[in-house]
């Protein structure tokens, strides 16, 4: 009988590398650790893992169950939390993983609510960009992942595998120094900043900016990269270079000594909700899925 709490012992020493690390991570001792991964290898009947010195490996055993620990996992939670619903445990825990502009604008307004209704709901936030959110939901380290995809992209990803909320377009505008030559434009072409210095957001933006530049007929010179969409308002407004950031990105921020201006071809990218198809039926994680969609359109 494969237990619950050696997979996630397992998954813990397969992420690590190591018994110690894996105890520290899970707050027990390494000797908890290694007696439950033994009683894990007695279960299943064969060795999981390769001890060689300060090193571990998986077994070609271990490496089929980790890969399928997640989705165990997942399960089980989904039924752990339905039954409690049902039994009328006014209880649960939703783990929502969330890009940083979607963070500071349609997560607050939907926790807030989702508290008022079910005070008795725990929530959960971390900060990951996709694709690596979306990596974090599939191997069962959340239970919702806020991300975002552009429209066209080549390289777009596939979420067959998951349930989708959309929630939102968002349009990705131009920002340009007060003092620049264009500040006083309604809409240009992306084509007229070809010769300007460019500061660039999260790698998977930079890549769409690169495309759409190229796409124009020129490619960017970008002078600066960050993650920090406020630090992009502050290096724009300092007179250091343009940049294109989405909406929801500039709402979060109080933009100074900028000017956003409609860039052409208008791009915009897909924000939604995914989760995996056994947790949308938990209670809690449909709740917090109905409160992203109804801040989305607040």
């Amino acid at each position: 009988m494969i237990e619950a709490r050696h997979l996630r012992v397992l998954r813990a020493v397969a992420a690590t590398g190591s018994f110690s690390a894996a105890g520290r991570e899970l707050g027990c001792t390494q000797p908890a650790v290694s007696q439950q991964m033994k009683a894990l290898e007695s279960s299943v009947g064969t060795p999981l893992l390769v001890r060689g010195g300060r090193e571990m490996r998986l077994t070609q055993a271990g490496e089929a169950l980790v890969r399928h620990a997640a989705g165990i996992l997942a399960g089980l939670t989904a039924a752990e939390e339905e039954v409690a619903a049902i039994a009328g445990l006014r209880a649960g825990r939703v783990r929502l993983i969330s890009f940083p502009s979607g963070s500071s604008t349609l997560v607050p307004t939907a926790l807030a609510a989702l508290r008022a209704a079910h005070p008795g709901t725990r929530v959960s936030l971390e900060e990951a960009e996709p694709p690596r959110s979306v990596e974090l939901l599939r191997e069962g380290d959340c239970d919702i992942a806020l991300a975002f995809r552009y429209e066209g992209a080549a390289n777009a990803e596939e979420w067959g595998d998951l349930v989708v909320r959309p929630l939102l377009t968002d349009r990705l505008v131009g920002l340009v120094p007060q003092g620049h030559r264009l500040a006083g434009a309604r809409s240009i072409g992306i084509e007229e900043l070809a010769g300007e210095p460019w500061i660039a957001g999260c790698p998977r933006c930079r890549g769409q900016l690169v495309r759409v530049c190229e796409s124009a007929g020129f490619t960017p010179r970008i002078d600066f990269a960050t993650d920090d969409y406020p630090a992009v308002v502050g290096l724009v407004g300092a007179g250091l270079g343009v940049a294109v950031l989405p909406e929801l990105a500039i709402e979060s921020v109080r933009p100074k000594g900028v000017r956003m201006i409609t860039v052409e071809p208008v791009v915009h990218r897909e924000i939604v909700a995914l989760t995996l198809p056994d947790l949308a039926r938990v209670p809690t994680v449909a709740a917090t899925l109905d409160q992203l969609a109804r801040a989305a359109t607040r």
